[in-house]
Order: C-alpha cells, then sequence, then structure tokens
C-alpha cells in the first residue's frame, strides 16, 4: 500500500496532454496544465500551480515522452516532482474500455494489451490514452498506474438498452454494442446531484446532460447509470459541436452510392462536418445563441435541432427512470449557457421541470438549482470534474491493492 496522497491524473489525446496533481486528502488541485501541438510547430506548454503565476513555454515537443519529462519539469519547480514520496499513483484517462474493463484497473502489460486491442471502436482515442501510459511508465516504472475508463460507467446498461437490434453473431464477433462514454462525468455529476440536494445517491434518479463539444445524456437510477446517448462510438445520440448525433444508418449507404463518398469520407463529415458546424458553420454555442438571437435563419434552425435533440432524450429518459427527481446540466454549455437550459425546460412544468429565469441567468462556478423551490423535479446545474473523479478511483484501488 502506497503512503502518499497525492495523485497525478493524464488525459493524454493525439497532439495534447492535460494534467492536475491533486491532493486527496482534501480534494485540492495542486497544479494543472495543458501540453498542444505535439509534434507540431508553435508547441506550448501552459502550467497552474496553485500557488503563483501561470508559466507558459512556447516550444517544439517532440512527442508524448518529451511534453511528459516538461511537465514532471514543471512539477518539480513547484516541488511536487513525480519523484516525490508524495506521488501515490498515476491515473490515466482511457476512453474505450469495452466490457472488458468495467472498473479502474491495474495497468499491467497484459491490461496495455486488452487496451490495445480495442483500438478499432476507439480509433481516434485509445492509441493516444496508450502513448500517455507508456511513457508514464517509462518515467515512473515503481509507480502505480491506473487505467480509468470512460465506458466503465455505463457498463451497468441493461441488456436490452445496450444491444442493437442486428444478427447476435455479427455483434458479439465484432464487438457491437453499446457501450457509452463521458462516464466519469455522468458518474461525477450524478452523485454531486445528490450532495447538493442532501440525498442518498441510492434513492435518487437524475438525468444527467453532459453538454459541451461532445454532448451525452444518462439516465441513472439510484446511483447506477440505466441509459446513455452514446453507443458503440461517441457518434451516436445528441447534436454536438461537429458530430451529427443520431443518424438514420442509411445514411450512410446513399452518401456512398449516391454520393459517391468513401467511408472515410462519410467518417469525416459525421464526425467533423455535422452537427452545429453543418448547420450553420459554427461550433461555438456562445456565437451561435448570439447569431439566432440577431436573427440568423441558420444558427436559429441549428440552435432548436440541438435543443430539440436533448429534449426528445429527457422525454425519453424519463419514461426509462418512471420517476425523476433532478435533471442535472453540466460541462461547457450545460454549465455556461442559460438559454439552451431554459429552452431545454420549457413547457415542461406537466412532468415538474421548470426554471426559475432569475436563478436560471446567473452565473457562478459553484453547483446550484436553477429551479422554482416549488418544482417537483429539481434541475440543477453541477460543474463536473472528471480529473478529480479519476483521482478519486485512482487512490481508492491502490489503497485496495
Amino acid at each position: 500500500m502506497t503512503t502518499g496522497t497525492r495523485v497525478l491524473v493524464l488525459n493524454a489525446g493525439s497532439s495534447s496532454v492535460k494534467y492536475q496533481l491533486i491532493d486527496m486528502l482534501d480534494g485540492a488541485k495542486l497544479a494543472s496544465g495543458l501540453v498542444e501541438r505535439i509534434g507540431e510547430e508553435g508547441g506550448r506548454l501552459l502550467h497552474l500551480p496553485l500557488t503563483g503565476e501561470p508559466r507558459e513555454t512556447l516550444r517544439r515537443f517532440d512527442g508524448h515522452d518529451v511534453a511528459l519529462e516538461a511537465v514532471a519539469e514543471e512539477l518539480a519547480k513547484d516541488l511536487m516532482g513525480l519523484d516525490s514520496p508524495e506521488l501515490a499513483a498515476i491515473g490515466h484517462r482511457v476512453v474505450h474500455g469495452g466490457l472488458r474493463f468495467t472498473r479502474p484497473t491495474l495497468v499491467t502489460d497484459a491490461v496495455l494489451g486488452e487496451i490495445r486491442r480495442l483500438i478499432p471502436v476507439a480509433p481516434l482515442h485509445n492509441p493516444a490514452n496508450i502513448t500517455g501510459i507508456e511513457v508514464a511508465r517509462r518515467l515512473r516504472p515503481d509507480l502505480p498506474q491506473v487505467a480509468v475508463f470512460d465506458t466503465a460507467f455505463h457498463a451497468t446498461l441493461p441488456e436490452h438498452a445496450a444491444r442493437y437490434a442486428i444478427d447476435r453473431a455479427v455483434a458479439d464477433e465484432h464487438r457491437v454494442r453499446r457501450y457509452g462514454f463521458h462516464g466519469t462525468s455522468h458518474q461525477y455529476v450524478s452523485r454531486a446531484t445528490a450532495r447538493l440536494l442532501g440525498r442518498d445517491p441510492a434513492e435518487l434518479n437524475v438525468i444527467v446532460l453532459h453538454l459541451g463539444n461532445g454532448a451525452s445524456a444518462s439516465a441513472v437510477a439510484g446511483g447506477v447509470c440505466v441509459e446513455t446517448s452514446m453507443g458503440l462510438t461517441p457518434l451516436e445520440g445528441l447534436v454536438m459541436g461537429t458530430r451529427s448525433g443520431d443518424a438514420d444508418p442509411g445514411l450512410v449507404f446513399h452518401l456512398h452510392r449516391v454520393g459517391g463518398m468513401s467511408v472515410d469520407q462519410i467518417d469525416d463529415l459525421l464526425n467533423r462536418r455535422s452537427g452545429l458546424l453543418g448547420l450553420c458553420g459554427d461550433n461555438d454555442m456562445r456565437e451561435v445563441v448570439r447569431r439566432a438571437q440577431e436573427g440568423e435563419e441558420d444558427a436559429k434552425l441549428a440552435f432548436d435541432s440541438y435543443v430539440h435533440r436533448i429534449r426528445r432524450y429527457l422525454g425519453g429518459y424519463y419514461a426509462v427512470l418512471g420517476r425523476v427527481d433532478a435533471v442535472a446540466f453540466t460541462a461547457g454549455v450545460g454549465e455556461n449557457s442559460a438559454e439552451v437550459r431554459a429552452a431545454v425546460c420549457a413547457n415542461l412544468e406537466e412532468l415538474g421541470i421548470s426554471v426559475d429565469p432569475e436563478l436560471n441567468a446567473v452565473r457562478s462556478r459553484d453547483a446550484r438549482t436553477v429551479s422554482p423551490s416549488y418544482s417537483r423535479v429539481a434541475v440543477a446545474v453541477v460543474p463536473t470534474d472528471e480529473e478529480l473523479e479519476i483521482a478519486r478511483q485512482t487512490f481508492a484501488l491502490v489503497h485496495e491493492v
């Protein structure tokens, strides 16, 4: 058992590394930062210590190993380097864990091999996550490394919710099912909502709306996820910044046969040139709202489509849960767009859902309710903290072993 109380959380992307150093005694964030444009000219490291001024380094970082070594140097300047005896473990965000990984897992060679086997179902994310783990293991081979999976919280989906209605043998052979994503956020926010309301998570039914550039919804019954909007990949579900969300599967065949588009072109269209961007040329909700308020029809269409899809899921999850105690908005759009929250909850008083215009207009970084005191369903704004959730799960695991 480790005696340290700090956890370094790493989120390695294809050309970036986000990190936070958290003291688990009180959840304090001792340092955080971002390395971006790894492998490119114009690389940048922004380090944010708990005390003192932010530090910025502008140079080329040739690989994730160079980037993480630079992160270690910045932490060492604050006397919190990777060699610190206070460091208990390193927690890694891994996007796809499939059915094999349904809880935080201590990384071994065998585990890393299994994560590598899942690359075909997460080709944009798992390779970068693996790179971050490999580099961290080289830098601190003696330190516990823990993988925390975006899909794990959704592993409790009932089989009837997780299955696609296709030939079972084909589905099983190719591991085709609904896995869900943003799990650490949905798990954190569902519990934080219970704390906000002074309720036991085990007795609370919550619909969590994680609305950022990527967006997803979940239905959480007594702390257990029973439905979520993303599926085999993060493309399914809500309208997002650049992703289409739900679309007729026949669209792919139509674009290929009639439009002459290749599979890669269709993939690029649905993942990078659709959603808000595809509808109005802008994937920043603040700009979409501004343009819609100024009367631009394409921006209004994008906003209305975005809200309509959320309301479809909200109503569907209400039916799945049978009783809803709270609706929680989180992530960049959910936390900051009063316009989106108001539009999603409009005319839902018969379901016990409404927002107080004055409370909804308040900007705050604190968790809060924005529904009237008499509402049957609490509408909450709960800032997500995926890094803290990863740190908690990592710390709990290393103290089990």
